[in-house]
């Protein structure tokens, strides 16, 4: 899947766990909890791993050869009685392969950077991704995104069958579900576990109602109301691949006001204008720029009111794959093709409530693809 280097190219050096660094899940599609090595040099990959590792990497990892790390130990320890620094051990398989130099992620330890120069192996951190080619995804790469948010698509909608199913409870103003009161941790778990049953990794899901959805990145919390804008934000990693998905829904659980239905209106209408201008070497700031106008000229105006921020005052979208955010930024890239972003621009006004609309995208030749699908409904 990802492509063979070259000869001609640098050394390259990861020490990391591969589930929580995509740098040594891109490079060896494998996935570990703990830190092991990856070493590639004259295009050929090593992996040094434990015992507990080794085998099942043999059998599910992308690499040319499979080391062990407890020989490698031994050979360093000798007769002594305790066993040697990891970096120790990292700095003779080094010195043993002959490495004087190599190129590492700008995440590299700074001890083990420090023991590697104290061997005057040099180590020289990227400036930027690690593995360039991750910015441009493969029909394979996009294939497996699909995937992720297909069951992302699971989650939302497991969100909103029980929001349909909700009624408004006594007093009309909090939800009930089930014979009890429906609050946003209640409606996350049913979401989450939609996720965990479809393969998915649920993480921070976003149920936020009312003036909590104003904070963008608040998860929500306590009951749910009715005819009141709630934001569902769902971004789980797939836990076969690795990859994410990302999409985020406003709905109102009853009827909305004249007042809520223009702001949701009016980022649907942003949404689609970033949509449709987005193709290669469209400027993303410029773009972010002017769905920010588009706002303004639409009467929601982003700016500062009693010490909050209000409007349009995050990024229009992001670069998603191995990370949730990843690069590129959609304000800081000129559009290639093959890039994979999200688009969910949002305006936030407290004592309205919050809307955001987000769906995935790749860049094309002429425009964009939409990855993800699911209706988009204020009223349910």
């Amino acid at each position: 899947m990802r492509t063979r280097k070259k000869a001609k190219d640098p050394t390259r050096l990861i020490v990391a766990a591969s589930e929580h660094d995509p740098d040594m899940l891109y490079a060896t599609r494998f996935f570990a909890p703990d830190a092991f090595i990856f070493l590639e040099e004259r295009g050929k990959r090593t992996l040094v791993l434990s015992d507990l590792e080794i085998d099942r990497a043999r059998k599910q990892a992308e690499a040319d050869e499979f080391v062990s790390y407890s020989a490698l130990e031994r050979e360093v320890q000798g007769k002594r009685k305790k066993a040697p620094a990891y970096e120790k051990v990292l700095s003779h398989f080094l010195r043993k392969r002959g490495v004087r130099s190599a190129l590492v992620p700008a995440s590299f330890p700074l001890g083990f950077a420090q023991e590697l120069a104290a061997s005057k192996i040099r180590l020289r951190a990227t400036n930027g991704l690690f593995w360039p080619e991750r910015e441009a995804k493969s029909e394979d790469e996009l294939k497996l995104m699909r995937r992720a948010l297909q069951i992302t698509e699971t989650g939302m909608a497991r969100g909103i069958d029980v929001l349909s199913a909700s009624k408004p409870g006594p007093g009309k103003k909090k939800l009930s579900w089930s014979g009890k009161t429906l609050t946003s941790e209640i409606l996350r778990a049913e979401i989450d576990s939609a996720i965990l049953r479809a393969g998915g990794l649920p993480a921070n899901t976003i149920v936020a109602g009312g003036d909590q959805a104003c904070d963008p990145h608040e998860r929500g919390f306590g009951p749910l109301k009715a005819d009141s804008l709630i934001i569902l934000d769902i971004f789980p990693r797939d836990a076969k691949s690795g990859y994410f998905g990302d999409m985020t829904r406003t709905v109102v659980r009853g009827r909305a006001s004249e007042a809520q239905r223009r702001l949701w209106e009016a980022v649907l209408a942003g949404q689609a204008l970033a949509l449709k201008k987005m193709k290669p070497g469209v400027d993303g700031l410029k773009l972010h720029n002017e769905v920010k106008q588009f706002f303004t000229d639409r009467g929601f105006a982003t700016g500062v009111r009693q010490g909050r921020q209000v409007g349009f005052f995050h990024g229009t979208g992001h670069g998603l794959g191995l990370e949730i955010h990843e690069f590129p930024r959609f304000q800081k890239t000129v559009f290639k093709p093959g890039q994979v972003l999200t688009v969910e621009p949002g305006l936030y006004y407290p004592g309205l409530g919050g809307a955001r609309i987000e769906d995935v995208v790749v860049v094309t030749k002429s425009g964009t693809r939409m990855l993800s699908r699911f209706e988009k409904r204020l009223e349910i």
